[in-house]
């Protein structure tokens, strides 16, 4: 009871200080050219104004650029198109380079070259579309400069409050992950280790001194039966040590050579999985299994010690894993669910599962640079366990949340996502 109390009391704790945090913090995934206050004190951002490519205004004088992200059939592009006094500039007027300073001091250097009306960049802007943008155009001898906040999926959490609300990180790299099939099963009394006992001489039995269930040792007492030819007694007792799963012994019975006890040694039980033909093939002799009893959540590991050679009515084929059950945690007849490894598949890149959220049309993690938290977009190949192969979107070396990712998350949604285009 007190551990409950004490249970509760925490996840009350971490919701309320994910509350008051979420509440008293102001994200940073948006778009900052101008700040101001409102009449209740809180930030308010002007919107950028946009032109009729629906780019956005950079105006300085009576120069004017229009900037955009261009991605109608192609990548993510910038384009651009300069006016003075109102009227359309031909792209050749002007020199235009655009530096992006992405989280953690990465810039990409975009130079432009002429396309019809347009000015087009030449580099691929690739997401996320989070960055510091310095502009600088150049026309008959005159540079005009601009700089603006583009910010999405980024958002900052001071280093005691991230430790209070449980925040962990992991630096992304290469791992050897385990390939495996789920299969579903039961656990089921190993029957070579089941003794069967009968009477040695067929006679009346004149008095039974274990029940079924109960647990016995070696050499313990059994019944006693008074023999039908000697009329002397003899004693039957156990052979090993277990449980009586099988008794059909009562006093004044004649034993007629019958089964009289079943003895179960418990300390090694069998798990008895279902593997469909689909998956059949990937099964190996040794191949590493994990068990979990869906009933208590128990998990053991044990290895492919059979597999039989005649299906199911469901075409499905049986496979035995010996496990070793000293502490008596896996009782027989127990539901089971399990995964069997066919293989190993060494990723170049990958991050932990608990770590991916979606954002947007995304899977995501979020990359953590000092306070700073922002989105990075994957390419997900195999996902095996606890991992998920990354083929792009993040670099190795990367420290990334793999734990409570979701309260990065809460905090980006709550302050919206700009994107500018």
């Amino acid at each position: 009871m007190n551990n409950t109390i004490k249970i509760l009391s925490g996840q009350i704790w971490l919701s309320l200080l994910l509350v008051t945090f979420l509440s008293a913090c102001d994200g940073t995934n948006s778009e900052q050219t101008l700040s101001s206050k409102d009449a209740h004190g809180e930030s308010s951002e002007a919107e950028p104004e946009k032109g009729p490519h629906q780019g956005r205004l950079l105006k300085e004088g009576d120069f004017t650029l229009e900037l955009a992200i261009f991605e109608t059939g192609v990548p993510p592009e910038f384009r651009a198109w300069a006016t003075k006094n109102d009227k359309a500039l031909s792209p050749d007027e002007v020199d235009l380079n655009i530096k992006l300073t992405r989280l953690g001091g990465k810039i990409d250097d975009i130079n432009f070259t002429q396309q019809g009306d347009a000015l087009r960049g030449d580099t691929v802007i690739y997401e996320p579309h989070s960055f510091v943008v310095t502009i600088n155009a150049t026309h008959n001898g005159a540079t005009h400069t601009w700089e603006y906040d583009n910010f999405e999926g980024r958002t900052k959490i001071e280093t005691a409050v991230a430790e209070a609300l449980d925040i962990e990180t992991t630096v992304a790299g290469s791992v050897v992950m385990q390939k495996t099939i789920s299969v579903y099963g039961q656990i089921t009394a190993n029957s070579e280790r089941l003794s069967k006992i009968n009477a040695r001489f067929d006679g009346t039995i004149k008095s039974v001194l274990a029940s079924q269930g109960e647990q016995v040792r070696k050499g313990q007492k059994l019944a006693t039966i008074e023999s039908n030819e000697s009329l002397q007694l003899f004693t039957i007792t156990s052979p090993i040590n277990g449980v009586i799963s099988q008794r059909d012994a009562n006093v004044g019975e004649q034993t007629n050579g019958r089964q009289l006890f079943t003895i179960m040694d418990t300390r090694s039980v069998w798990a008895e999985l279902s593997v469909f033909p689909a998956d059949l093939a990937q099964v190996k002799m040794g191949a590493r299994v994990t068990i979990t009893d869906t009933t208590s959540g128990h998990t053991v590991k044990g290895k492919v010690s059979q597999i039989n050679p005649l299906a199911e009515v469901d075409q499905s084929v049986k496979v035995r894993v010996v496990l070793d059950n000293k502490k008596g945690q896996l009782r027989p007849g127990r539901h089971i669910s399990g995964t069997i490894t066919v293989g190993k598949h060494t990723a170049a890149l990958a991050v932990k599962r608990s770590g991916l959220q979606a954002f947007r049309d995304f899977t995501v993690v979020y990359a953590q640079i000092g306070e700073e938290y922002e989105v990075r977009m994957l390419e997900l190949g195999l996902q095996a366990g606890e991992w998920a192969e990354v083929l792009s979107g993040l670099e190795p070396g990367t420290r990334y949340v793999s734990e409570n990712s979701y309260v990065i998350k809460a905090d980006i949604e709550k302050s919206g996502a700009a994107h500018d285009h």
